[in-house]
């Protein structure tokens, strides 16, 4: 399997200098051992499209770029021109393998909604068109089930799978937002098994009256309560050999020592 990070996480603090920050990002990933990277697609405007500049920053790092990540809006359209904008520059960068996709997020009150099955139907037949678009050049796409969002739940999960199709859309189930949604971890991935086309992971701190936001539960990996080992094992008996991505959005500390604390964690627990 391939272990890659998240960068994101670097480009939250300096609004004016995104490149460098980027880059941090890159280097920090490649000094701890991480094979991989993947960033959000819009990071694209962050570098005025130019995808030379970023393919060089990677080469530099030796590092790959294995996902970018597609967020939906409210303007299905705009979404679609956006897609096709950022699988062009995935192309031009040499070939990123996945695109993630994730439905809209709210972020106020209340968390918890009903299952809304006619936005799921939406975000599906969405998935469907951009994973058309994916495929015809050489991407594969996923769907990423997130708190906050219209699938998140077991049943929204289900719901949406139901109207996918399979040849065009995989999932990106993560670990956090499995747990959080009150999933069995190693159950989820047992079930979601064939399913899965890309992981993300991450831990979760268990005291969830204190954190009403599930995203300020999220934690470094070995620094909560997830059942990483079981999640593995139940993606190794559906022989998933893809790319295991450790996610932080809330990091505890340092982006830094945040990746640092989950490459020793897979390292000296998880065997990878």
């Amino acid at each position: 399997m391939q272990i890659a990070y998240t960068g994101w996480t670097w480009l939250v603090n300096h609004e004016d200098n995104y490149q460098w920050e980027f880059e941090q990002s890159l280097k920090a990933s490649a000094d701890l051992g991480y094979e991989a990277v993947e960033n959000f697609a819009f990071i694209t405007r962050y570098f005025d499209n130019d995808a030379d500049k970023v393919r060089a920053l990677l080469e530099k790092y030796g590092l790959k770029l294995v996902n970018m990540y597609l967020h939906f809006t409210e303007d299905p359209e705009a979404d679609w021109e956006n897609a096709v904008a950022y699988v062009d520059f995935m192309k031009r960068l040499g070939g990123v393998p996945y695109m993630n996709m994730q439905a809209v997020m709210w972020t106020d009150e209340p968390y918890d909604r009903p299952m809304d099955k006619k936005a799921i139907e939406g975000f599906a037949a969405l998935s469907n068109r951009v994973g058309k678009l994916c495929k015809e050049n050489g991407v594969t796409a996923c769907f990423h089930p997130h708190f906050s969002t219209a699938v998140y739940k077991e049943e929204e999960i289900d719901y949406y799978d139901s109207l996918v199709d399979h040849d065009l859309v995989k999932l990106c189930l993560d670990t956090a937002h499995t747990f959080v949604a009150g999933m069995d971890v190693e159950k989820a991935f047992d079930k979601y098994g064939d399913r899965i086309g890309y992981v993300h992971l991450k831990d979760v701190d268990p005291d969830a009256e204190k954190y009403p936001y599930a995203i300020d539960r999220f934690r470094a990996l070995g620094l909560g309560v997830v059942d990483f080992g079981g999640a593995l094992k139940s993606l190794k008996k559906h022989d998933f050999d893809g790319v295991l991505c450790v996610e932080l959005d809330n990091p505890p500390v340092c982006n830094y020592r945040s990746a640092q604390i989950s490459r020793e964690y897979i390292h000296n627990v998880l065997g990878y």
